[in-house]
């Protein structure tokens, strides 16, 4: 093995942290822009913590890519270094797996909203610190849900329509 292969996949594992999604309720994924979104009022009625666990895919693919890489560097050539290529890619795959769970697992909330049509939806999210209990918020759906404070501005009250008071007419002088 090369130091340069070595590095190599030193590098590419070294990545991973950087790699994981923010799963914040204020940053979107490329794909979510310019996408209408149904959106709702509602009043948090229940919050709990939670951990979003992140699933080793992307590691895994990424471990086993750097494995295989480095392996097919051993000397010697034809099945043996195949061989240690596939042992490279498996091993680079539990270790790549392994390291993303560890530095991908997030701490979030778990919300739970009472919409203003008395449906009770769940939204999990990061946030920095949780909303309160009794909150108004706005449940953003789509692919990539969220829960936001209500700041949509109140809608105006119609005003009641205008009467008109006529003044009494004044009485007939009879002669």
């Amino acid at each position: 093995m090369t130091r340069r292969s070595h590095l190599l996949a030193i590098a590419v594992l070294a990545a991973l942290p950087g790699c994981r999604s923010s799963y914040s309720p204020d940053t979107y994924a490329s794909g979510a822009v310019q996408q209408a979104a149904k959106v709702e009022q509602g009043v948090v009625a229940g919050v709990r913590k939670v951990v979003i666990s992140a699933d080793g895919t992307f590691g895994g693919a990424t471990g086993a890519a750097a494995g295989g890489i480095t392996g097919a560097q051993a000397p010697g050539g034809g099945v043996r270094t195949a061989l240690t290529a596939l042992g490279g890619s498996v091993v680079g795959g539990l270790v790549g797996s392994g390291l993303e769970k560890a530095t991908g697992d997030t701490p979030a909330w778990e919300y739970v909203v009472r919409k203003s049509n008395g449906e009770l939806v769940s939204v999990t999210q990061r946030d920095q610190k949780p909303l309160e209990l009794g909150a108004r918020v706005l449940v953003i759906a789509g692919a990539q849900a969220r829960i936001v404070p209500d700041y949509t501005t109140a809608e105006p009250k119609p005003e009641p329509p205008a009467v008109v008071v006529q003044p009494p007419a004044e009485p007939m002088a009879i002669h």
